[in-house]
C-alpha cells in the first residue's frame, strides 16, 4: 500500500505494464455488508472505474482492459441485470465524452446483439467520437466470455478455409490471435482481480497465457488509486520468464555497453 500523501504522483521505480486487465469484482458483497442491495455496490464501483482510469493513464498504462459484464452475468436477478444496463447506459452517454476530452480511445468488446438497439448505438457512437484519440486505450469487455472470444476467432478462420483464401496447415497462433476481439493489442502484462477471489472466469482466455496475475483483498468499490498503484508496485518486482532461465533474464535486461568515451 502506498502513501495516500504520494497518490497524485506517478511511480517511477520498476517496470510498467503496458496493459493491465482487471476483473472487477465484489460489488454485491460491499453492498451486503452494508446492508444495501446490490444495487449500491455497483453504483459505487462506477467511481472506482473512474479512479483507476484516471491512475493507470497518469502513470503510462496504454491499454487498460475492465471486464463489465460476462456472458454469465445474464443469469443474475432481472432487476440486478436492468439496474446494470441503466449503469451502463449512464456510463455511455456521460463518461464517453470525459474520455473524449482526456484524448482516451474507448473499445468495447463482447457480444453487443443481446443488449437494446439503444444501448448499442450509444456504443457505436462511444468508439466513433473517441476512434481517433491517442492517449491510452480503453477496453471495456460487456457480455464477452473468452470461450466466446475463441469460438468466434476459429469460425472466422474455418470460412477463410471453406472458401478457398486460407489452407489448414497455414493457420499458426498468430493468425487466430488476429481474429480475436483484442488481438490487435499487446498482450495484458498484469491481470488484477479484486474481492480476493483467485480464478479468471472466463476473461480474455487466450491472452492471459503469460501474464502476470494480481489478486486484492479489496472490494471493488473501495479500489482506489493506491489499491491500482500498489499492484502496479507489485508487477515491477516481478521477473517475467517467458520459458527462459533467471540468468538469461537478467542477461537481457542489463545494460549492454556499446563503447566508452575514453582518450
Amino acid at each position: 500500500m502506498t502513501d495516500t500523501s504520494s497518490a497524485d504522483m506517478p511511480l517511477t521505480a520498476g517496470k510498467r505494464p503496458e496493459h493491465v486487465a482487471i476483473i472487477m469484482d465484489g460489488n454485491n458483497r460491499w453492498a451486503r455488508e452494508r446492508g444495501q442491495g446490490g444495487v449500491s455496490g455497483h453504483r459505487a464501483g462506477v467511481n472506482s472505474v473512474r479512479s483507476t482510469v484516471e491512475t493507470c493513464a497518469r502513470e503510462g498504462v496504454s491499454v487498460l482492459t475492465l471486464f463489465a459484464f460476462s456472458s454469465e452475468n445474464w443469469r443474475r436477478p432481472k432487476d440486478e441485470i436492468s439496474a446494470l444496463m441503466r449503469l451502463l447506459l449512464m456510463a455511455l452517454e456521460r463518461e464517453v465524452r470525459k474520455l473524449h476530452r482526456n484524448n482516451i480511445r474507448l473499445r468495447i468488446i463482447g457480444d453487443r446483439t443481446a443488449f437494446s438497439e439503444r444501448i448499442q448505438a450509444h456504443m457505436d457512437r462511444a468508439e466513433v467520437l473517441t476512434a481517433n484519440n491517442t492517449g491510452m486505450t480503453l477496453v471495456v469487455a460487456a457480455n464477452y466470455g473468452g470461450h466466446w472470444d475463441i469460438t468466434c476467432a476459429t469460425r472466422r478462420l474455418a470460412e477463410k478455409v471453406q472458401r478457398g483464401e486460407l489452407a489448414p496447415e497455414a493457420i499458426t497462433d498468430d493468425l487466430v490471435q488476429q481474429q480475436l476481439s483484442i488481438g490487435d493489442l499487446p498482450m495484458p502484462d498484469l491481470l488484477i482481480r479484486t474481492a480476493g477471489e483467485q480464478r479468471i472466469s472466463n476473461f480474455l482466455l487466450w491472452h492471459l497465457a503469460y501474464t502476470e496475475f494480481y489478486f486484492s483483498p479489496v472490494y471493488w468499490p473501495d479500489f482506489g488509486p493506491e489499491e491500482m498503484r500498489a499492484a502496479l508496485a507489485a508487477y515491477g518486482q516481478r521477473k517475467r520468464r517467458f520459458g527462459q532461465t533467471d540468468d538469461q533474464v537478467d542477461a537481457d535486461e542489463a545494460p549492454h555497453v556499446t563503447g566508452t568515451d575514453g582518450p
